[in-house]
C-alpha cells in the first residue's frame, strides 16, 4: 500500500473506518536501546546487559523498552500517511495500550494503523487510530492500542 497524502480535515474524514496502511520495518538495535535508556534514565539490566539477559531471561537477549516501541509511533505513522497543510500536530492521547510481546534486540517492527474516527473540534481534527506494532516473523504483536493525534490544519 502506498503512502496516503492528506491535506485537510475533509480529506482525513474520507478515510474514517478504514485501514490506513502499514509502515516499513524498522530494526531496533542495541545502540538505539542504549540511547533510549540514557534519555529516560531507565537502565534496567534486561535492556542493557546482553550476557545476563541471555542467561537469565526467557527472551534470550536484551529487549527494547516498551516505551521505546511506543515512541516510534509518530515516526512509523509518518510512513503510512503524509499529513500536509498543518500548523501543527499534537500527540493527544493513548486511550488504551497493551504490551503483548517483548521486542528483542535486532528485531524488526512495523506499524499497522486503522483510522477509527475523526472529530472536528472547531477546525482541529481529532483523529483516533487503532494501532498494532507487528514484529517481523512473529504471530504476536509487540503492542496494540488506540491513540489520538490532533491536527491543526491551515485554513
Amino acid at each position: 500500500m502506498s503512502k496516503l497524502t492528506i491535506g485537510s480535515l475533509k480529506e482525513l474524514e474520507q478515510h474514517e473506518g478504514a485501514e490506513m496502511g502499514v509502515s516499513d520495518y524498522h530494526t531496533i538495535t542495541q545502540e538505539q536501546i542504549n540511547k533510549f535508556a540514557d534519555a529516560t534514565l531507565d537502565h534496567q539490566w534486561i535492556h542493557l546487559d546482553a550476557e545476563r539477559a541471555r542467561t537469565e531471561t526467557p527472551f534470550g537477549s536484551t529487549i527494547a523498552h516498551g516505551y521505546l516501541t511506543v515512541s516510534l509511533l509518530p515516526y512509523l505513522w509518518s510512513q503510512i500517511a503524509l499529513i500536509e497543510n498543518l500548523k501543527m500536530q499534537v500527540n493527544y492521547e493513548i486511550e488504551s495500550l497493551r504490551f503483548n510481546q517483548a521486542v528483542t534486540v535486532n528485531s524488526a517492527v512495523r506499524l499497522r494503523a486503522k483510522l477509527l474516527s475523526v472529530k472536528d473540534l472547531r477546525g482541529i481534527a481529532k483523529a483516533r487510530l487503532e494501532v498494532t506494532m507487528e514484529i517481523q516473523d512473529s504471530k504476536k504483536p509487540a503492542f496494540t492500542g488506540i491513540i489520538t493525534f490532533l491536527y491543526h490544519f491551515n485554513s
